[in-house]
């Protein structure tokens, strides 16, 4: 017998076999010996931990360790991670960065390897993860799958790359991810025909259907900016074999709130029945991505909760390995100091690097819109001053500019609508997917002023206006910080509330401005290399002049 053995009881929910019984668990190096069955009822439900099976964790800009800390508390055990932020930022030495880091906690991380870096070859990014150098990371025991095929155009046409870095996938028994919006038909069966076995992208209950029907487990997203729609809830209690819940992204202000406990209760609380939700939430990415996480069998490893009831599911103790790692809504992982990695190397800017000559004609202008990473195209007349096309904070045509951090090159300039801001500019090196400057200001020298905040600290948002300004340094690769959740997202949060106070009506200002820089995503972008239309997958002017 071991030394650390001990016993746990409580009614123990087996979501396998769909059943609960009152029962003590013996555990025993980590692992559960053995489970027997009582005859009195306990006051606690003992059920398997949460797992997240698609996130960024970038997106929390937090480093791994520090997202554990909190991710526990709320019940998680687990996250499929996608490290494609910080693989686009530094390529393999990134996402070694992250496993190194998340090796330091108990919580456990499950890694990609990245199949979309860069995300196409209209941006410039830090690195390049070829197919050779995606075979090589699907060999690590930590990379349990290949990161999601954003390239489906990609896929559907055979492109010879694509191929090898699927084929890899296939060769290591590892599964793949999609991001498949929209895709339907004769595309949705040749992208799942190459072996996709996952698409969290999906728009609309017809298209959750076809995933279904087409053999895809379909991930349901509430992260920052995506919800579980009404609609879904006759099909999870349905198909809820086919289902996997996930954040995709989550900012730091959320996760100290709440996270996987959150769409667990609200399932239930829509009448969806609690083994399902649980399926959902635990056994499906266990099975689909073949982690080793326990799920209450004797000779899984002990990782399960503690909840008060199976309506609130008030977390009283997370367990991972069978050592308690979060107490009565507090964490018991202490904060580590992370290394720090990043590739940052370029000047400062001056302010008539973004001024534009105008050449007549009219301009092309990008629409934000609120809560949506998707754009509209406008065509506006710009104000012209000096001979050279400015912003108009009267009809909010605003200038935006993304600017190339991993060498020195002239910033791309552009217009854009519906971030409303009345005064100053607000700046961030968090832009997906290449994570280079991106910055939207009401006039050229408070534009500049932000970038030249960011290039300072090597990384960071920030929001200036007049002798005001507001800073979160983001050290580790330029998108994550090394300070506490608490620290970061109260920094965060005034980022925001000051954003707003500039005049901007938009829901999460840095969050829609960290997407205006993703050109696979339509209609318009802007990238380091240009105005981007997404729906012809190519460059386009900014000014469309009347002599042509």
């Amino acid at each position: 017998m071991h030394h650390d053995a001990k016993n746990i009881s409580g009614n123990i929910v087996d979501v396998i076999n769909g059943t609960i019984y009152p029962g003590t668990l013996r555990i025993s190096a980590g692992a559960i010996t053995d489970v027997t069955r009582e005859k009195t009822d306990y006051d606690t439900y003992i059920i398997p931990g949460f797992i997240d099976s698609h996130i960024h964790i970038e997106s929390s800009m937090l480093t791994p360790s520090e997202f554990a800390r909190v991710a526990v508390v709320h019940g998680t055990v687990a996250v499929v991670s996608d490290p494609h932020e910080i693989a686009n930022v530094l390529g393999v030495d990134g996402i070694t960065y992250m496993i190194d880091d998340g090796a330091a906690v108990p919580m456990k991380f499950y890694f990609s390897a990245p199949s979309c870096v860069p995300a196409t070859s209209f941006e410039t990014s830090g690195a390049v993860l070829d197919a050779a150098a995606v075979e090589e990371l699907l060999q690590l025991d930590e990379i349990r799958y290949l990161g999601e095929m954003m390239n489906y155009p990609g896929v559907i046409y055979g492109d010879p790359e694509v191929m090898k870095k699927i084929k890899a996938a296939q060769k290591y028994g590892k599964p793949i991810d999609g991001h498949a919006p929209g895709l339907t038909g004769d595309d949705l069966a040749r992208y799942v025909g190459a072996g996709i076995s996952t698409n969290h992208e999906a728009l609309s209950v017809e298209e959750i259907l076809e995933d279904i029907r087409a053999g895809m487990m379909v991930q349901i997203r509430k992260g920052s900016a995506a919800n579980i729609s009404d609609d879904c809830i006759p099909l999870l209690e349905k198909h809820y074999e086919s289902f996997m819940f996930c954040s995709d992204d989550k900012h730091p202000d959320d996760l100290l709130r709440g996270y996987l406990n959150d769409m667990v209760r609200d399932a239930v609380a829509r009448g969806i029945d609690v083994m399902r939700v649980l399926h959902i939430a635990s056994v499906n990415p266990v099975l689909h991505y073949n982690l080793d996480v326990g799920l209450l069998r004797v000779g899984d490893p002990a990782d399960f909760l503690i909840v008060q009831d199976l309506r609130d599911f008030t977390i009283l103790t997370t367990y991972i390995g069978g050592v308690p790692v979060a107490d009565s809504g507090k964490s018991l992982l202490q904060k580590r100091a992370s290394r720090m990695v990043n590739n940052f190397t370029i000047g400062r800017k001056s302010t008539d690097d973004f001024a534009l000559p105008a050449n007549g004609g009219t301009i092309n202008v990008i629409e934000a819109i609120d809560g949506q990473l998707t754009t509209s195209r406008l065509v506006e007349h710009p104000r012209v001053e000096n001979g050279c096309a400015v912003t108009d904070v009267k009809r909010d045509i605003l200038k935006i500019t993304v600017v190339n951090r991993y060498r020195d090159a002239s910033p791309a300039v552009g217009f854009i609508k519906n971030f409303g801001l009345k005064t100053g500019a607000i700046a961030s090196s968090v832009a997906h997917d290449c994570h280079n400057i991106v910055a939207v200001g009401t006039n050229d020298r408070d534009l500049c002023r932000a970038v030249n905040r960011i290039i300072d600290q090597k990384g960071g948002i920030c929001a200036i206006s007049g002798d005001r300004e507001e800073m979160l340094p983001l050290p580790v690769a330029g998108i994550m910080s090394n300070k506490d959740c608490a620290t970061v997202a109260e920094r965060y949060t005034t980022l925001d509330t000051m954003a707003k106070s500039m005049g901007s009506t938009l829901r999460a200002p840095f969050m829609t401005l960290s997407f205006m820089a993703l050109p696979v995503i339509p209609k318009l972008k802007l990238t380091d290399q240009g105005l981007f239309n997404g729906e012809t997958f190519q460059f386009i002017d900014l000014f469309n002049n009347r002599s042509s």
